[in-house]
């Protein structure tokens, strides 16, 4: 199997190909630097990204907070995760940091809010 990658670690964006089968890699092309290299190696075995969203404020001075994960999800829990995420809705005040929803999925990752919102 051959999978093109864009690299984000940095500013360059080099286009990686990587070829392999499951977890084995049998090459990877086109990356310029170590961490690149092990980006596209990670993204091929087991691809994550930071999930980034909203959710409603009851009472607060905005109606929505801007919400991340703590941790890197797995590309394949993201729609799963997103719908108990847009059916959650907090009190304010809102702290930023505050943990939103705790171990999402059993994944070990908390879903926390990345702004802050005063009560009304």
């Amino acid at each position: 199997m051959e999978k093109k990658v864009i690299c984000t670690v940095c500013p360059l964006g080099c286009e990686m190909t990587v070829i392999g089968n499951g977890n084995q890699i049998e090459s990877i092309t086109g990356f310029t630097c170590k961490r690149g290299e092990t980006f596209g190696r990670n993204e091929f075995v087991n691809p994550v990204r930071i999930l980034t969203s909203s959710v409603k404020v009851n009472d607060g001075e905005r109606p929505l907070v801007s919400v991340r994960s703590s941790k890197p999800v797995p590309l394949n829990k993201i729609f799963e995760i997103m719908e108990i995420v847009k059916g959650k809705s907090v009190e304010a005040p809102v702290k930023i940091h505050d943990v939103i929803i705790s171990d999402i999925l059993g994944l070990g990752i908390d879903i926390i809010a990345s702004d802050g919102i005063d009560k009304k």
